[in-house]
């Protein structure tokens, strides 16, 4: 952390600015891409239900895809954009964002903003992570059944707003986090699946018995019978 306090103390000595994400940049909806649209191969796209369930702080390649021909009708993030889910159930889970930072441009679905703006990518990913972003947009949610947020109301979110080189150092160390989490939870599910067949093995053997024929069983009872004679 004194890497980037030295960084605030030269290059914003009077403290960090903190402006609304509309000032660095645009909202744009996605359009017209369907789940049913993907495809193994082609044209790189993110419908909005895939960052929900697939994607982290950012991406640099697609999962899925769409044909050349559909992709030429849709509305598509560049390099450095965010892709945000505008749409879900659940209100925490409401504007969760991924940073593009493949190389190319990827087609984009609707219930999805493209974020397009001059900030450090990942760092304002980061920021759509933290409690200072949840609890601003906690307010500007809506609906009933299905939790929604607007452009515009991303628009007026807060953002601090240190100089690039302050934001890059914060991505460096949060990164550095993200990659130790990650493989922490590899290390967790390879000990965990361990344990299930460990588990597996002793409970098929605790629970696994040599089948007694007719023949043990007359065998057994003519012994028992031969001592209650002794």
């Amino acid at each position: 952390m004194s890497r980037i306090d030295d960084l605030i103390a030269e290059l914003c000595p009077e403290g960090v600015e903190h402006r609304g994400l509309g000032d660095f940049g645009e909202f744009v909806r996605g359009n017209g891409l369907q789940k049913s649209d993907l495809r193994d191969s082609g044209f790189g796209a993110i419908h909005y239900g895939q960052v929900h369930t697939i994607y982290g702080v950012w991406a640099s390649e697609t999962r899925s895809f769409v044909t050349e021909e559909l992709a030429r009708k849709l509305r598509k993030a560049r390099t450095g954009d965010l892709v945000i889910a505008t749409t879900s159930e659940d209100d925490a889970a409401v504007a969760k964002a991924v940073a593009w930072v493949g190389e190319g441009e990827v087609a984009v679905s609707g219930d999805a903003y493209i974020y397009r703006h001059s900030l450090e990518p990942k760092y304002v990913a980061y920021f759509f992570q933290s409690e200072q972003f949840q609890s601003q947009k906690t307010r500007h949610i809506t609906g009933t059944k299905v939790r929604r947020i607007s452009g515009d109301s991303l628009a007026k979110i807060r953002i601090p707003a240190p100089p690039l080189a302050v934001q890059r150092e914060i991505v460096t160390v949060l990164d550095t986090f993200t990659k130790l989490e990650a493989e922490l939870e590899a290390e967790l599910e390879a000990e965990l699946e361990a344990r299930r067949r460990q588990y597996k093995y002793y409970r098929d053997a605790l629970l696994t018995f040599g089948e007694r024929t007719d023949a043990d069983a007359s065998k057994q009872a003519s012994k028992h019978k031969t001592n209650d004679d002794g």
